[in-house]
């Protein structure tokens, strides 16, 4: 299996903490996933996030196919960083910490996704054709939905 990564990085005009309860809440992510992806959460709200968290959803691979993704909350350092790993899914593989420091003006934000496809070669033709460029939307359109809610700096 090959290893892919994707880097993102954006600075928001919040405090770290005003970053940090947008970020920690599953219950945002529906607002900065593009709704094509017919993204929905599964699992109940928590209040809080921890160490062991598990949140299931549901996502549109392709027109009219659903399919289950279980993700495990890891690494929490309240505040600063946390990693979703998948249990289940699209992806053989998938490790996504996301990342919060303060910058001049806010705070930066720092998505380091590593992910790898199911299928061998297939799943190395499928990113080359569309995997990849999906996950690079996907990032453009949160960046984008960041932006117009919280400003740029």
């Amino acid at each position: 299996m090959k290893l892919h990564s994707l880097e993102r990085e954006q600075v928001l005009p919040v405090t770290m903490e005003q970053a940090w309860e947008f970020f920690s809440s599953p219950a945002n992510l529906n607002e900065i996933t593009p709704g094509e992806l017919g993204f929905q959460i599964t699992s109940p709200p928590c209040a809080e996030m921890f160490d062991g968290q598990i949140i299931t959803y549901r996502v549109k691979i392709a027109p009219g196919v659903w399919m289950p993704w279980v993700t495990e909350i890891k690494c929490v350092d309240s505040g600063r960083s946390f990693v979703d790993e998948q249990r289940f899914g699209p992806y053989r593989f998938w490790h996504h910490r996301h990342h919060f420091e303060p910058a001049e003006g806010g705070v930066r934000m720092r998505d380091t996704v590593h992910y790898g496809l199911p299928l061998g070669p297939l799943g190395g033709l499928a990113h080359v054709l569309f995997v990849r460029r999906k996950l690079e939307w996907i990032f453009n359109f949160r960046k984008q939905v960041l932006k117009e809610r919280f400003g740029a700096v």
